[in-house]
């Protein structure tokens, strides 16, 4: 894993965790986190993020 590689895996970690704590406080419902799921997925394109999203029809491409 390079320093990029790292960075978006480190920020996909971090804001799907705040969103995680919107969930369970019940701020936002699971087809809401499931969309932000998504688009973090497509924004960051992490590494390691894909085995524990909860949306497992996200596949990442390789760089």
């Amino acid at each position: 894993m390079n320093e990029d590689q790292f960075e978006r895996e480190k920020l996909y970690q971090a804001t799907m965790n705040m969103f995680q704590g919107m969930l369970k406080a019940g701020v936002i419902t699971k087809e809401q986190y499931a969309i932000i799921d998504t688009k973090m997925l497509e924004k960051y394109r992490p590494l390691l993020g894909t085995l524990f999203s909860e949306n497992a029809c996200y596949v990442s491409s390789l760089e």
